[in-house]
């Protein structure tokens, strides 16, 4: 009997809904079954996961809510061996046109990615944030834009069945990591108040039967979500002692279904080492040139540290320390990073420096149910929408946080670090990315991008805005510019380490505070972060490097006529696809 249930793939922090309608080209006889087999493939897709399908925009599975019985499960296994034999029996992929073949390695990976979680993660077993995102979004994710007498009829069948759904869950869960079930509890709040107050309030306008037959459910939802607030916090909490790390064969396996990368890992993990020194040289040589004035009374020949990378580790926090205090206050986080979006986004527009994509983009707070789970999310058109608005949702600085923890998080994201965090992580951020690559891209590519383009092409564009000018070269932006890179690569060594092998919070947070100059706070969230979100810290460095092996190649073809911001642009001009694939394709 197979290990029961998939993680839900558009429920659980990875972002993998961005994107339209089903556009692949029939231009011969095997793209037709191809484009037949994956018309399937969705339509149970959705069905086996309806409230995904809701919030990619699919309405046809609306009314129902997942079935994560035990032969529901094992039905949904035998589904995706018999796709996944389809695929290479019934088509011949030799005569399929190019942009097809693209598609059918996406969607194999696609089916043994979530093979892979259907035989190894089991997360209706191990992981209660699973069900809290279907709680959160069954209802809220039909009624959240407008609400329509369809929708309401959809609603009301999805409110009668969550009782049942809730005692399926409870009787499912086993013995999750404390981490994910402490997670869990702190959304409870957010859910809550959604059910008792947003959902009536959204109700208030509405007329008719399908309102009232909602209306007669939402009472018993809400008792059923009540006491599945009360088992988290009391039953299930007592028996969370299961082990959040993935291990070295298993966290191995999401990185290559999910990466989908040209560069052996063994490799990466190797050039982490040199870029950590040269990283640290040229953070030095800044420091060396400030620490004499910022410490009159200290002989910068005279310090020994008790070897070279010390010294420079000395120096270089010396500096650091200096000038951490020029900050925002607690009160300005999100409007401080909105009016550097701002700035970023003008010096883009006056120099010319990126191709800018035709939407726009909004910052805003993070939605109160994501709190904890994600520092930021970049949310955009579902996959079954034509059109739509582009927004970053930002984590705000935590209530339950103490002024020491606030402040020793602030310290982190002063004034001379926040502007190119902002660079990396909200515009041109993924943004750009995700914007850009939805031009060229049907439903697989807008439900399956390739993470690690989206995630690492910011880290390419950032010494573009250093050698334009932004900040007018001051060198205390550039320092932390070279310090968030250090993070980028630190970030990769942790999630090898904290899932592969055995390092504790404490020793991770340790090496974080040392090597990445991280303070305690920082430390401490992407320790939260690594362990809530498996995967996520690896893509950024692991795409930056291979788009940089791209870089070599294109200049050795192009030589003087080399442009990086043609380089960058084209990039993303073939689509959110794979880089093993993007390679070959800048390489014809």
């Amino acid at each position: 009997m197979r290990k029961k249930l998939v993680l839900l793939l558009m429920l659980c922090g990875i972002g993998i809904l961005a994107g339209s309608g089903w556009l692949l080209s029939q231009s011969n006889g095997e793209d037709s079954k191809f484009i037949k087999i994956v018309d399937s493939y969705l339509d149970e897709y959705w069905k086996f996961y309806p409230t995904a399908g809701t919030i990619a925009g699919f309405g046809k599975y609306g009314d129902k809510l997942e079935d994560f019985s035990e032969g529901a499960i094992e039905k949904r296994g035998l589904a995706l061996d018999a796709f996944n034999k389809d695929l290479v029996t019934k088509i011949a992929a030799d005569k399929l046109s190019s942009e097809t073949k693209i598609d059918r390695e996406i969607l194999l990976d696609a089916i043994d990615y979530e093979l892979f979680r259907l035989e190894n993660l089991v997360p209706q077993q191990y992981n209660p944030l699973f069900y809290n995102e279907i709680l959160m979004n069954s209802l809220r994710g039909l009624l959240g834009k407008d609400v329509t007498d369809a929708k309401l009829a959809a609603a009301a069948g999805r409110a009668k069945a969550l009782p049942a759904f809730i005692k399926q869950a409870k009787g499912n869960l086993q013995t999750p990591p404390k981490e994910y079930t402490d997670a869990a509890i702190k959304q409870m709040p957010a859910i809550l108040a959604y059910y008792k107050t947003e959902l009536p309030r959204a109700l208030e306008s509405a007329n008719g039967e399908s309102k009232a037959k909602l209306q007669a459910e939402l009472g018993k939802a809400v008792a059923a979500v009540e006491e599945w607030n009360a088992f988290l916090s009391g039953e299930l909490l007592a028996k969370s002692t299961g082990n959040f790390r993935l291990g070295p064969e298993g966290h191995a396996k999401l990185l290559r279904l999910t990466g989908q990368n040209n560069m052996q890992m063994q490799e990466l993990i190797d050039q982490t080492k040199a870029d950590i020194n040269n990283i640290k040289v040229e953070m030095a040589r800044i420091s060396v040139a400030f620490y004499p004035v910022m410490y009159p009374a200290i002989d910068l020949s005279k310090i020994s540290a008790g070897s070279i990378e010390a010294n420079q580790n000395y120096v270089i926090k010396g500096v650091l320390d200096k000038i951490k205090d020029a900050h925002m206050s607690r009160a300005e986080w999100i409007d401080k990073i909105k009016a550097s979006a701002a700035d970023i986004k003008a010096f883009v527009a006056r120099t010319n420096l990126l191709d800018v994509p035709d939407s726009d983009l909004s910052v805003e707070s993070l939605d109160p149910f994501l709190q904890g789970l994600t520092w930021l999310k970049l949310s955009g058109p579902a996959p079954y929408e034509t059109s739509g608005a582009y927004g970053v949702q930002v984590q705000p600085i935590p209530a339950d946080w103490t002024d020491e923890k606030a402040g020793s998080f602030l310290q982190e994201y002063n004034n001379y670090y926040l502007p190119f965090w902002t660079i990396e992580r909200i515009y041109p951020g993924s943004f750009f990315p995700a914007a850009l690559t939805r031009k060229n891209a049907n439903i697989l590519r807008k439900l399956y991008p390739s993470r690690p383009l989206i995630a690492g092409w910011p880290l390419y564009v950032e010494d573009m805005f250093i050698y334009a000018g932004y900040g007018d070269y001051d060198l205390f932006l550039r320092l932390n510019q070279l310090k968030l890179m250090l993070k980028a690569v630190v970030d990769f060594q942790m999630e090898l380490n904290i899932h592969q092998a055995q390092t504790t919070k404490e020793a991770a947070i340790a090496y974080m505070t040392r090597t990445a100059f991280m303070t305690q706070a920082e430390a401490e969230r992407k320790w939260d972060m690594i362990v809530l979100n498996p995967g996520a810290a690896i893509y950024p460095y692991m795409g930056y490097q291979e788009i940089l092996s791209l870089e070599k190649q294109a200049k050795a073809v192009q030589g003087q006529a080399f442009s990086r911001k043609d380089f960058a642009a084209k990039l993303l001009s073939y689509g959110p696809i794979p880089l093993r694939t993007l390679s070959s394709k800048l390489t014809q």
